[in-house]
């Protein structure tokens, strides 16, 4: 159980780029990849705005993806295999020189996004496209992988519970690498009109790159955002072995379930601050050791006012002192796949010693007082970062990462 878990590989897709090079460059300098929906006419829908991936996907899209299968995929399993491909093989991992019994494939699904925007559903393809482990099943056939393979649900945490269980199942000696994250996209009239109804959605149609202000007093709700987020994890040992580069290790993890309501955290975050110092705990360290937050802050009133006051009560005095930045705000949020996408985010800020900023904090709320890293990016040395993930129904999740 001793085996150290590194993060040898990732890749993402995101209203900022269609790789991880770009996502970075464009989050590093404070760029809103929030504008006017272009997928569907939303004329009709209150919320008209999201952080949709750029135009190019369709044709990157194209190029990696056989004709034939990619008439079996939705747009958003076309997310997670394009991400996927690029995570691979931008990284050098050539499988024919690996145990593919000792490679698994996990990834955090909510759905497979065959909504009334998904174009080319019929009945020769409809079960394959809303399969929701087709996305990992896509993968693994790619690469002919045959070790375990299969997809987590569990809301807006879903692609962290996945990063955490290929944590597991290398930790426990099941697996050598595990290509582990999620992709989503809930762009389509139904679900706006749905998040509508719990008014959990902005509705500043009017100045779409300033919708999303986590932390500030005006913040009214969280935008939508799509993307994919793939990470390789792999024992130290397996990772040296074959000479791979090593980006970061995975110290631990914490799960939790409020199990409190369906849709609001605990008050004052109490399910929040106990998953963070669960977290804590299980990976060894103190309060004071961690450098960086990568907030859930999606904007909304609660989770917002919520995990400040988790942050407070886990990491007392230190909580004014340790920065926290909230990258929905320039990217939404991409519910399934934030857990990746957000981990993804963490670990190139431990790689190359930069804080990614909160934009849109024009106003903060004066009850949130702590170091959001309003606006610019900010270097500093991050040797141990905490990405954290709370989702509808109280599925908790906290990600620790630490420098090699």
């Amino acid at each position: 159980m001793a085996n150290k878990v590194v993060v040898t590989g990732f890749n993402m897709l995101n209203a900022l780029g269609l790789d991880w090079e770009e996502s970075w460059k464009n989050i590093t300098g404070g760029k809103s990849g929030v504008k006017r929906i272009s997928l569907f006419d939303a004329s009709q829908n209150q919320t008209q705005i999201a952080a949709e991936l750029p135009a190019g996907f369709s044709e990157k899209a194209e190029e990696i993806i056989k004709k034939r299968i990619s008439k079996q995929m939705t747009r958003v399993t076309q997310m997670c295999y394009v991400c996927a491909i690029e995570a691979v093989e931008k990284h050098g991992i050539n499988f024919e020189n690996i145990d593919k019994k000792r490679v698994g494939v996990i990834i955090g699904v909510v759905n497979t996004g065959d909504s009334s925007t998904e174009q080319g559903t019929d009945s020769k393809n409809l079960i394959i496209k809303r399969m929701n482990n087709a996305m990992s099943a896509w993968i693994g056939m790619r690469y002919n992988i045959e070790g375990p393979n299969f997809t987590t649900s569990s809301a807006c945490s879903s692609s962290a519970y996945a990063i955490a269980l290929g944590f597991d199942m290398i930790k426990a000696g099941r697996a050598d690498m595990m290509i582990v994250g999620g992709a989503d996209s809930i762009l389509n009239k139904e679900e706006i009109e749905g998040f509508n109804e719990l008014y959990a959605l902005s509705l500043a149609n009017d100045k779409p790159e300033k919708a999303s202000c986590p932390f500030s007093k005006n913040r009214d709700g969280f935008v939508i955002g799509e993307g994919a987020g793939i990470m390789i994890l792999e024992s130290e040992e397996h990772a040296k072995a074959r000479n791979a580069k090593i980006y970061a290790e995975m110290a631990n993890y914490a799960f939790l379930n409020e199990s409190y309501n369906i849709m609001a955290p605990k008050p004052d975050g109490e399910g929040m601050a106990e998953t963070m110092e669960l977290a804590l705990k299980n990976a060894g360290l103190a309060p004071n050791e961690i450098d960086y937050i990568n907030a859930h802050g999606t904007s909304t009133m609660l989770n917002d006012m919520y995990e400040t006051k988790a942050i407070k009560k886990v990491f007392g005095e230190y909580a004014y002192k340790v920065p926290i930045s909230s990258t929905k705000s320039m990217i939404g949020h991409t519910i399934g796949a934030a857990g990746a996408i957000e981990s993804i985010i963490t670990i190139l800020s431990i790689k190359d010693g930069i804080i990614p900023p909160t934009i849109n904090l024009d106003e903060p709320d004066p009850e949130l007082d702590l170091d959001y890293v309003p606006h610019n990016a900010r270097k500093q040395d991050v040797k141990v970062a905490i990405s954290n993930s709370f989702a509808f129904g109280g599925h908790n999740a906290a990600l620790v990462f630490k420098k090699y």
